[in-house]
């Protein structure tokens, strides 16, 4: 089956075991989408990530975090660059997600990274998603 959006695959996978309080979700591997999982950690959005070695894909499985309440620490998971409708800034235009208590993440020529690190590395690029 061939998949025209993989970030929009991972992000919805994470949405909905969020919604439905699962403490993990498996997604099918890439090194984008490895890098993705890394920020999430780095961030403190998931607690960890582990790469399950299957002989043809691999799989990632992603440990969601909630807080003593049981609410999630991710609220929300928003695709903003589409593959029919890309979304490119530079560097004075790099977005700030609800005020600094989100991230966004970008596809740079240095790597996928978040706006914080892009600002410090001195470049744009494509807008993947915004998580707060």
């Amino acid at each position: 089956m061939s998949m025209t959006d993989p970030i929009g695959d991972f992000l919805t996978r994470v949405r909905n075991a969020i919604m439905a309080k699962h403490r993990m979700v498996d997604i099918p591997s890439s090194k984008l989408k490895m890098k993705m999982a890394h920020i999430l950690y780095e961030q403190k959005f998931i607690r960890n990530y582990i790469i399950i070695e299957d002989g043809k894909q691999n799989i990632l499985r992603i440990f969601l975090k909630y807080d003593k309440s049981g609410a999630p620490l991710i609220n929300e998971l928003k695709r903003v660059s589409t593959p029919g409708r890309r979304h490119y800034v530079d560097l004075e235009h790099l977005p700030r997600v609800k005020n600094n208590t989100g991230i966004a993440i970008l596809s740079t020529s240095k790597g996928v990274m978040t706006e914080r690190e892009a600002r410090k590395s001195n470049v744009g690029g494509e807008v993947l998603c915004h998580i707060w």
